[in-house]
């Protein structure tokens, strides 16, 4: 029988996820990093460098929050900013050697993560729950969007 809990369970998860990031990063010695700090060095691990709108896109939050989350990580000197030589007017966000020094810990931590989320789910399992999970995002950002519009 359904419950219409979804969101309560969605946020539930989100708190214990963000709890173990935090511990896992202070058991390591990382200090100062939220979790969505990780979200920025995922990408710029992937890539080398954003700039601070790309950046913004691709986390999906407004480039003054995500101005705020890069100014605390180059001033924990995770990642420096640059002037983009094309445009003075673009920031360039890349991760320093120091940043770079924490691409393994994310990656454990990550995979500590997603073996607690997966569980002992088969692949046709966390597929389904991924697709369902993207499902309910999209009709949430269609919402989101109508209201903006309306706006």
């Amino acid at each position: 029988m359904r419950k219409n809990n979804a969101v309560a369970l969605i946020s539930r998860i989100r708190e214990h996820a963000n709890r173990l990031i935090v511990r896992e990063l202070a058991a390591r010695g990382v200090e100062g990093m939220v979790p969505s700090h990780g979200d920025i060095m995922f990408h710029l691990y992937k890539n080398g460098y954003y700039t601070m709108q790309e950046l913004a896109a691709a986390i999906n939050r407004t480039k003054p929050t995500v101005t705020v989350l890069v100014d605390k990580l180059a001033d924990l000197e995770y990642v420096r900013k640059e002037k983009s030589p094309a445009d003075s007017r673009v920031t360039i966000v890349r991760p320093t050697e120091r940043g770079l020094g924490l691409e393994p810990v994310f990656r454990e931590i990550s995979a500590r993560l997603n073996a607690a989320v997966y569980g002992g789910m088969s692949e046709a399992e966390a597929e389904a729950f991924e697709r369902t999970l993207a499902a309910v995002k999209s009709r949430l950002d269609c919402l989101a969007n109508d209201k903006e519009d309306e706006g």
